[in-house]
């Protein structure tokens, strides 16, 4: 994307939760992230409990989670408070969940443009494309929508070492 400045690390970006909340990704320094692009009608929704699931047990040793909605593939609610009572509702999501982005595209989160170029993979193709963040900053791997958040869970652990 023209003008994106390049950035070594996540740290200088910044998203918006759905209640409105600032999220500086400079407070995560020093912890391990998982960054997910979702969908509340995608049919692999249902990976939203087993985040939820390693959100809870690795939270205390340094796991940070933020899912990122994102309606470009027509699948997400139509606005972010459904978005966020339907995932809590349905699938107990406590982590936190920021307002509606673009993936893909002119107008995309310039944290995805950074993401894609960062795993060294072009385009998001579906929901669920999931990214784990280093303690570094840096980007370890960038998972397929149908990764299941349990196949993760050995990187995760060793992220966190």
């Amino acid at each position: 994307m023209e003008g994106l400045r390049q950035m070594s690390n996540i740290y200088d970006f910044s998203e918006v939760e759905m209640s409105g909340e600032k999220i500086n990704f400079s407070d995560y320094k020093g912890k391990v992230v998982l960054i997910v692009n979702t969908a509340s009608k995608c049919g692999l929704a249902p990976q939203l409990e087993g985040i939820e699931a390693l959100y809870k047990k690795y939270h205390d040793q340094g796991l940070e989670v933020l899912g990122l909605p994102s309606n470009q593939f027509h699948q997400e609610l139509g606005s972010d408070e459904e978005t966020s009572e339907y995932c809590q509702m349905h699938y107990g999501v406590t982590f936190p969940m920021t307002k509606q982005i673009k993936v893909n595209g002119d107008d995309e989160d310039p944290l995805f443009t950074y993401l894609k170029e960062a795993a060294g993979h072009g385009r998001i193709k579906w929901n669920f494309t999931k990214f784990l963040i280093g303690r570094d900053g840096q980007v370890i791997d960038r998972y397929a929508p149908t990764t299941k958040p349990e196949k993760i869970e050995p990187d995760i652990v060793s992220a966190l070492g």
